[in-house]
């Protein structure tokens, strides 16, 4: 059958290559293919048309798939039939020499021709046609008057690496299998192949062991504690029931994994160890090392210091019968068993594990963890699995069939890699979107800086620091969400995208065919995609930046305003109302002379993407003027330096902004020379809380007047009202004012 079916397909390919006599514009893909060359006209989808199969049983499930995903926004019920010839030719052709997830695609007038040595590769290039087909196949019900037309194009189209993965942690705050689902339909849109399911961690147990039951009874649920900031949140009472949480049976389980496999993609669990086990620790206190009583954390817990004994050899026979369970539910060759952040101090206090380190001539606890990682993963291989962890696993030695995941940075994955170690890089620098993306002022809630778009498109998984041999190590590379603050799915889409779509291009294309202005080009029609398909993008890649500067010959606030964007068309205004498309173009920076509140905005083709940004440039009487730190500030929160108290700008809503100016274990202690005796009335300044980050407002804050500098009046206080346990993120003035001008 198969040397009848390839001729005819060959055949196709030649005519369809030979029918161009000039190039068209190239379409919209993202990732950018491999190969991707035009041709003049386009494939007209209608209702009449045929979906063939063939070269494989599993080429049919494809077919119904891509009818399926065709089938909403056109109304259509297309036919699938086994054969060739239709208007759309599904082929597997297993005698090809090729990766799984290649494709080659052919688009003529009168066909769509799409090859694969595997049905990964259908599936893949099935999105491929999803993104040529116009933005409206997106919508969810059907739209009439659309022309279903695909551009004529060839494509050569495989992955650069091999594990192209998303992380969701869902115990920080637990996501229902529905919308599971639809973060999986997001990851096969980007021809992603792997979901990380971080099922398991201090504040909630998300799968049902049914060996162990009290693992959901008790462990996935805690006391509701939402209206506090995460870091400050009392714990459970006795008495107090626990009623927020939720859990995945086995059922809903084997469905999602079942949804996966459908879109080719391997969901790897990860259920911690030997840390971050708040929840299991409540329920089955008897692994722990004290024996308890513990309750499930509702918040933020620093040090980690629950764990399990690793003295006890119950502990391993509960984590093997778990793992079993696991194991049984999830195909994955790979099985995550986290391994960070594990405080050892239980470890030092136990007699049982001491009696373990002694008894296998173990150097201290560092190697005990070794030992512990080292024990499951020998359970693991045992049942034809590879044990994988976050890079702390490297800690007293590895063992020989372990996986590294390199999130601390790059270091552990290029030690992983040198020592023969697979290796997975989701460094927080590139890879973590639980950090903010734009200005925190107009987004939601977010942990630790900034990562912009650019940022994770710049990412190069693999290190310089790799020869060619080692280099071959790094499989691939994941971004990670873990959901202190991300709350409901709405949250979860909006922190992803479009940073994900940037990962994707990231794992799947060449680092030679990236291209930041081309890739935002393709970016604004994948938007438009997903405002269609109903999924929260953010915007904040159209931020407007403002970097203020002081030209001490004008005696003004030099204002300057950037975008990471390539080309963008910034309009401002100077009378606190918001830009529009009439605003005036920002082309050189702003000399602000007065007190001002700028405001700026991205247009593109009038329409404002991203919002709006907004800075206050304050002119005092201090503006510009000299300040001498008795106490220095952090290097690590430098800012502006000695003129950021002074620079006129304030200090936006993430402490990273390059606005604020940090004090670490000190107090602070300044003075600014005004130059000259000069009246004042009021003396103000502003002070961040941002607890997340392990930042917290003063205790007090004291002012004094000068006229010589040696002399000072009797200090006026300003106490701080909120309590340390209370405060979250927020930015307050705090001032004194003159009945009289002094």
């Amino acid at each position: 059958m198969k040397t009848k079916i390839l001729p005819a397909i060959l055949a196709s390919f030649l005519i369809v290559s030979g029918c161009a006599d000039k190039q068209a514009s190239v379409p919209s893909v993202i990732p950018q293919p491999v190969q991707l060359t035009t041709q003049k006209g386009s494939f007209t989808l209608t209702q009449s048309a045929v979906i063939n199969y063939s070269g494989s049983e599993y080429s049919a499930g494809e077919a119904s798939y891509l009818a399926e995903m065709l089938r909403p926004a056109t109304g259509y019920a297309l036919k699938t039939e086994e054969g060739t010839g239709g208007s759309i030719n599904l082929v597997i052709d297993t005698t090809l020499a090729w990766q799984p997830e290649e494709y080659r695609l052919t688009v003529s007038r009168k066909q769509v021709i799409l090859i694969a040595c595997a049905p990964a590769g259908l599936s893949r290039g099935m999105q491929t046609i999803r993104q040529l087909l116009p933005v409206a196949i997106e919508n969810r019900s059907v739209t009439g008057g659309e022309k279903w037309t695909i551009p004529c194009v060839t494509i050569v189209d495989y992955p650069r690496f091999s594990w192209r993965g998303m992380h969701l942690d869902v115990s920080r705050h637990f996501f229902d299998a529905e919308f599971i689902k639809r973060y999986i339909d997001i990851l096969a849109m980007h021809k992603m192949n792997v979901f990380h399911w971080h099922l398991v961690d201090d504040q909630g147990w998300r799968i049902e062991i049914k060996k162990y039951p009290r693992l959901t009874e008790v462990g996935a649920w805690r006391v509701d504690r939402e209206d506090k900031p995460w870091n400050s949140r009392p714990a459970q009472l006795p008495g107090e029931k626990a009623t927020y949480g939720g859990f995945y049976t086995q059922d809903e389980i084997k469905d999602i994994v079942a949804y996966a496999a459908e879109r080719h993609i391997n969901i790897v669990p990860e259920i911690e160890m030997p840390a971050h086990v708040g929840s299991a620790m409540a329920a089955y206190p008897e692994f722990s090392c004290t024996g308890g009583p513990f309750t499930v954390p509702p918040g933020g817990v620093w040090p980690i210091t629950d764990i399990y004994c690793a003295g006890k050899d119950e502990t391993f026979t509960f984590l093997e019968d778990v793992l079993t369970e696991v194991m049984d539910l999830f195909p994955s060759p790979y099985i995550h068993i986290g391994g960070d952040e594990a405080d050892k101090t239980e470890w030092k206090r136990c007699p049982l594990c001491q009696a373990r380190i002694r008894k296998e001539g173990l150097k201290d606890e560092a190697e005990l963890q070794s030992y512990f990682i080292k024990r499951m993963e020998a359970f693991v291989s045992s049942k034809g699995r590879h044990l994988i962890g976050w890079d702390e696993i490297l800690e007293g030695g590895l063992a020989p069939g372990a996986a590294v995941m390199s999130w601390q940075g790059f270091e552990g994955g290029i030690a992983a890699a040198k020592a023969g170690h697979n290796v997975v890089m989701t460094p927080v620098s590139h890879c973590y979107f639980n950090i903010y993306q734009g200005d925190p002022a107009t987004e939601p809630a977010s942990y630790r800086g900034l990562l912009t778009l650019k940022k994770v498109y710049s990412f190069e998984p693999v290190p310089a620091e790799l020869n060619e041999e080692e280099a071959e190590y790094v499989i691939g590379a994941q971004g990670c969400l873990w959901t202190e603050y991300v709350t409901d799915g709405r949250t979860a889409e909006y922190m992803i995208l479009p940073r994900m779509t940037a990962l994707s291009e990231v794992v799947w294309s060449a680092p030679e065919s990236r291209n930041w202005e081309r890739f935002n080009d393709r970016l604004v029609k994948m938007m438009e995609r997903f405002d269609a398909m109903g999924v929260n993008c953010s915007k904040g890649s159209y931020r407007v930046d403002m970097t203020a500067s002081y030209n001490e010959k004008t005696k003004s606030i030099i204002l300057e305003l950037t975008s990471e964007q390539p080309s963008p068309g910034i309009r401002y205004t100077t009378d606190g109302s918001d830009p529009d498309s009439s605003s005036p173009l920002y082309e050189n920076p702003l000399p602000i002379t007065v007190t001002t509140t700028v405001k700026g905005a991205i247009f593109l083709n009038g329409k404002m993407m991203g919002g709006v940004s907004e800075k206050k440039v304050n002119i005092s009487k201090s503006t510009g003027k000299s300040v001498a730190y008795h106490i220095p500030f952090s290097d690590r929160y430098r800012a502006f330096g000695e003129k950021t108290l002074v620079n006129g700008i304030e200090g936006g809503g993430a402490f990273d902004d390059g606005h604020w100016q940090g004090f670490e274990g000190t107090d602070m202690d300044v003075i600014i020379d005004l130059g000259t005796a000069m009246p004042v009335t009021v003396i103000s300044t502003r002070f961040l809380a941002a607890t997340g980050s392990w930042i917290f407002l003063p205790q007090w804050v004291e002012f004094s007047l000068s006229e010589d500098g040696n002399t000072f009046s009797a200090p006026q206080k300003v106490e701080t009202a909120i309590a340390p346990e209370d405060q979250g993120k927020e930015a307050i003035v705090y001032f004194v004012s003159f009945p009289e001008a002094q």
